[in-house]
């Protein structure tokens, strides 16, 4: 028999751990809340200095942080702004001082770097100057929606990542906000379904291939939602998907949902979407020309593609599956 001062010494122990990890997780989330309220508070701050609208300067600072953690040769953000100047391209090319933070010497080497702040110094490490450097920059091309979109394929040089930009800014102009994080599983949790890790298993038909996603089995029609907030990029017909949606979300991770049975009323390509919000149903459909369908049993194909700037890859959905339905069953209980 375990005596009764160890079973109420367990318990008080049990309980403090709760607690602790209790307070740990109100912790993190009060700091990331104090986050998105600084990013929100310096995007409106340039917004006013410069007339480039908030939600344009949070999607190039979501986008260039995304693309920074997902690219092993650029440092992580320090700041609350995640857009990346290499030394040179602030300080000037042909400056000797490639840390140079006088914004009279970094205009006469031509380098992108500029005060703010107001304290009379362009400092790389000013989340001010980095977000005003770039706002500054676009401003020289106009505020309005197609010169900001040249002056972006002027800086970039990429056709996708323009359009990426300029998705997440059509995100975040819909919702007015940038706390954009909440994701769900992408067919009900009450629905009869079956999943395991299938990423990278061979593929036959259409030659040989690697599986790029998650296959959910469930019955033909239940219903498909979106995982994430984000934009639909692609919709239509795939001699291999079937009838399929690919939707871009704020991380730059582009969702594929594949196989179905057909899409729900009114769904475009250009909309934004919303964590939950039905967009077509599970089916058979592909391995063939438009319509084909029934070669194989109803499922949902799910892939996830991430985006560094330079090129895209899969990578494999279930565990973030498997947490999204995990959290979304702890949201349901809250409810009850």
């Amino acid at each position: 028999m375990i005596p009764v001062r160890s079973v109420l010494f367990l318990g008080a122990f049990l309980l403090f751990l709760s607690s602790a990890f209790g307070a740990g997780e109100v912790q993190a989330k009060e700091a990331e809340v104090d986050l998105y309220q600084e990013r929100m508070r310096l995007y409106r701050k340039m917004e006013v200095v410069t007339q480039i609208p908030w939600y344009y300067l949070a999607a190039i600072d979501q986008y260039e942080r995304s693309v920074r953690l997902a690219r092993r040769d650029l440092p992580k953000a320090e700041g609350a702004i995640g857009i990346y100047f290499r030394p040179e391209q602030w300080s000037g090319l042909t400056n000797p001082n490639l840390m140079e933070e006088n914004p009279a010497i970094i205009q006469f080497f031509n380098g992108i770097g500029v005060d703010g702040n107001g304290d009379g110094k362009a400092s790389l490490k000013s989340d001010d100057d980095v977000l005003y450097a770039f706002a500054h920059y676009l401003q020289s091309y106009g505020v309005d929606h197609d010169n900001i979109k040249i002056g972006l394929w002027n800086y970039y040089h990429r056709d996708k990542t323009v359009g990426i930009i300029a998705g997440k800014a059509k995100i975040y102009k819909h919702f007015g906000r940038i706390d954009l994080d909440k994701q769900v599983f992408p067919v009900p949790l009450y629905s009869n379904h079956s999943y395991r890790s299938t990423w990278g298993d061979a593929r036959g038909w259409g030659g040989r291939r690697i599986h790029e996603g998650t296959d959910i089995f469930a019955g033909y029609g239940v219903p498909v939602r979106a995982t994430c907030y984000g934009i639909i990029e692609m919709k239509g017909w795939n001699k291999f998907g079937g009838w399929r949606i690919g939707i871009r979300d704020i991380n730059n991770t582009y969702h594929y949902f594949a196989h179905l049975s057909g899409f729900a009323r009114n769904i475009m390509v250009g909309q934004v979407v919303e964590p939950g919000m039905v967009i077509g149903g599970v089916g058979s459909s592909g391995y063939g020309p438009p319509g084909t369908s029934g070669k194989f049993p109803p499922h949902l194909h799910y892939g996830m593609y991430k985006d560094n700037g330079l090129t895209e890859w899969s990578f494999d959905p279930y565990p973030h599956l498997a947490r999204w339905k995990y959290l979304e069953r702890v949201e349901l209980r809250k409810k009850k």
